[in-house]
């Protein structure tokens, strides 16, 4: 089980405070299915609640204890019925397999043909758009008429 200083826990409750539980432990204790998934969560998160259904106090703390001894973590908060669990995340061991990395493809070819085929679609989708909008029209002229007021209006 790992110990944690006043200041290491009083940081890990603020940061638990707004997390829901993710496991909770009923009437089978701590099955190792129960286990399992702490386990998982653990690993995921670093910082879980668990919530306790259906055990008195003593019981709750004796189930974090049990449950921060089988797993190596360290109890940070029991309030109520939810125990709140730290454990460091471990490094996972890589298969023996992605250890022998095959040599990669040379891609150049194809990436460079896409990109030169897409640099062509680009270049024809812009002189498609400036066809589109030739330079012989000129927009509307703005205004109220046509053409010939005789500049003062009736007041």
């Amino acid at each position: 089980m790992t110990e944690l200083t006043p200041a290491q826990r009083r940081d890990l409750r603020a940061r638990a405070h707004h997390l829901n539980p993710v496991v909770t432990i009923a009437d089978n204790g701590l099955a190792p299915t129960v286990v399992a998934e702490i386990e998982r969560s653990l690993q995921a998160h670093e910082l879980i609640k668990v919530k306790v259904q259906g055990a008195e106090r003593e019981q709750r703390e004796a189930l974090m204890q049990e449950l921060c001894d089988a797993l190596d973590a360290a109890p940070v908060q029991h309030i109520g019925n939810i125990l709140v669990v730290w454990r460091q995340r471990r490094d996972e061991e890589k298969p023996a397999t992605s250890a022998e990395k095959k040599p990669a493809r040379v891609a150049t070819a194809k990436s460079a043909a896409a990109f030169a085929a897409a640099a062509r679609r680009a270049a024809l989708a812009k002189a498609s758009a400036e066809s589109r909008r030739s330079p012989a029209r000129s927009p509307a002229p703005r205004g109220r008429g046509t053409g010939s007021s005789s500049g003062s209006r009736g007041r």
